[in-house]
């Protein structure tokens, strides 16, 4: 099934009516990968070992920029902290930005207020962040930030005067939506990057020029970081196998129910 919907009219730049896209950002390796942290015995979570790296979304997130700025528009591609610039260099980003001092925070409002004064630098008409699952509040809280509408899990999108045109899929509806400029999509991974920069591009994209911005100069505001009150490791009970045939298993199961009360 298959659903259009509109939302709103064009009411900044551009203008309604007019198709140029003057430049468009994507947002990149902004957030930490889960994987590499450790927890501790207490329940406690390690991050030290972990860094900026590009989530499954990230190159849906190019591929979707690119497309909304078509041929004749700019694409920024943003990193904060520790992520590597050349990443999106490499893949044919015009250009790239680098927010170094940012800290990797758990705290998403304070990543999301990170891009936000960056990309307010930068200029933007549109903003293309990943919509990642371990960081679901970023996305909606850095288009908050803006002033900007917002849509999420986008799989597609193109630009056409003054509004993106967008897909996603949700549930078993396919929809089709269009927004007005600017705006933020977060894009969702539909699949595995089809064909990765060879060392050639990657050799090149590490001496082209990264303009890095400092916290201080974007105006940011610190914020209070999280404080963690308690941390306890959850109960967990003794696991039960029920062997046998079927149904000998199942007698052994609501057997063990009714002793435990749940039955």
């Amino acid at each position: 099934m298959r659903r259009t919907i509109g939302l709103g009219s064009a009411h900044c730049c551009p203008a309604a009516g007019d198709p140029r896209i003057v430049k468009v950002v994507v947002v990149y390796k902004w957030a930490r990968d889960p994987e590499d942290a450790a927890v501790r015995a207490d329940g406690t979570i390690d991050w030290r070992g972990a860094k900026m790296t590009a989530g499954e979304d990230d190159p849906a997130v190019l591929e979707v920029g690119r497309a909304i700025a078509g041929a004749a528009s700019a694409v920024v591609g943003l990193t904060i902290g520790d992520g590597d610039a050349t990443w999106a260099l490499a893949r044919g980003v015009e250009q790239a930005v680098s927010v170094p001092d940012a800290a990797t925070s758990a705290d998403e409002a304070s990543t999301a207020a990170i891009l936000a004064a960056a990309i307010r630098s930068i200029g933007a008409d549109a903003v293309v962040i990943g919509d990642a699952e371990a960081y679901p509040g970023v996305a909606p809280t850095l288009a908050g930030l803006l002033g900007w509408p917002v849509l999420l899990g986008v799989t597609g999108a193109t630009a056409e005067a003054g509004r993106v045109h967008a897909s996603r899929r949700v549930g078993a509806i396919d929809q089709s939506v269009s927004l007005p400029l600017p705006a933020v999509l977060g894009v969702a991974a539909a699949g595995a990057e089809k064909q990765q920069p060879g060392m050639k591009e990657v050799l090149a994209a590490r001496k082209r020029p990264v303009t890095a911005q400092a916290i201080a100069a974007l105006g940011v505001a610190p914020r209070a970081p999280l404080e963690a009150r308690a941390n306890r490791v959850p109960e967990t009970g003794n696991a039960r196998i029920f062997e046998g045939d079927p149904e000998a298993a199942a007698a052994g199961l609501v057997a063990a129910l009714r002793a435990d009360g749940v039955l």
